[in-house]
């Protein structure tokens, strides 16, 4: 089969984007379209130099291993999580072989490996055609999925005094906290990484919320505090203390000036997101 590399590069790309998305997405992990570019041309690229004299060595399974981690480095290098990352990368890598070469037994045609390098026969306008439907199946997937669970994630930027800081909110609509004041719904950030934009004397009490907000008392930041009533499993009623924001976006929707509970314990398990939205 007559190989193009400039289909090769392409499909290789497009196939390890969507690789990477999926185990971000599987992972419940933030990412950066920009960072899963860049792994997925680590990938393309890779695959396209086997196809050029003296490049052959590229084919040696250690050179497939560290290509792949490379790969994964790009795309999600400093999150804390990164060995699960690889993991979840390469299960749903070998899926995909399996699947390929399921459809090749199936059909006869249509995907095909060469030099172990997923390639092609099709037109380049095929292929991108191609490339157009899987995303589009990829997208409503996971935001059907999305509206089923009432759980994705969204970045969000709190803004306070001219500072603001960007987390990764979990929007779930099991979490119905609200002010009671306004009704508004209310962002439950871990306090640790709110600490940028509060005194020290609020993130360092965030287990006493009533201390913080006495210790705070007469200060110009104190009238931004107040105590929020929760319930959760095991606490019939609690109080945490929350932040009044001058600015709160969540994905592209914007808030104004939201309540934050501030959390003394993490939201996450896995650290993949770190506040809750229930609006």
């Amino acid at each position: 089969m007559t190989v193009y590399l400039d289909s090769l590069f392409l499909l290789n790309f497009i196939i390890d984007y969507l690789l990477l998305l999926v185990t971000a997405k599987a992972a419940g992990e933030s990412h950066r379209r920009v960072r899963l570019m860049a792994g997925a041309g680590i990938g393309a690229s890779l695959s396209a130099l086997v196809f050029l004299p003296g490049f052959q060595w590229l084919l040696h399974p250690a050179c497939k291993v560290a290509g792949g981690a490379l790969m994964v480095v790009a795309a999600y290098g400093g999150s804390p999580h990164l060995l699960r990352m690889g993991l979840l990368f390469f299960a749903f890598s070998c899926a995909l072989g399996g699947g390929v070469l399921l459809i090749g037994l199936l059909t006869g045609r249509g995907l095909t490996f060469q030099n172990g390098i997923l390639a092609t026969s099709m037109d380049l306008k095929l292929v991108l055609l191609s490339a157009a439907i899987c995303y589009l199946v990829l997208t409503l997937l996971f935001r059907r999925t999305g509206r089923h669970t009432g759980r994705e994630l969204e970045p969000t930027v709190v803004e306070i005094e001219g500072k603001r800081i960007l987390l990764t909110t979990l929007h779930d609509t099991g979490n119905t906290l609200t002010d009671p004041a306004t009704g508004r719904p209310v962002l439950v950030a871990e306090g640790e990484r709110m600490r940028d934009l509060l005194p020290r004397q609020i993130w360092s009490s965030l287990r006493d919320p009533a201390a913080a907000m006495e210790q705070c008392a007469g200060e110009d930041f104190g009238h931004r505090l107040r105590l929020i009533p929760y319930r959760a499993v095991g606490i019939d009623c609690g109080f945490m203390l929350a932040v009044r924001a001058d600015r709160v976006s969540v994905g592209r929707r914007e808030y104004g000036g939201l309540l934050v509970a501030l959390s003394p314990t993490p939201v996450s398990d896995g650290g993949g997101y770190g506040a809750l939205f229930g609006g």
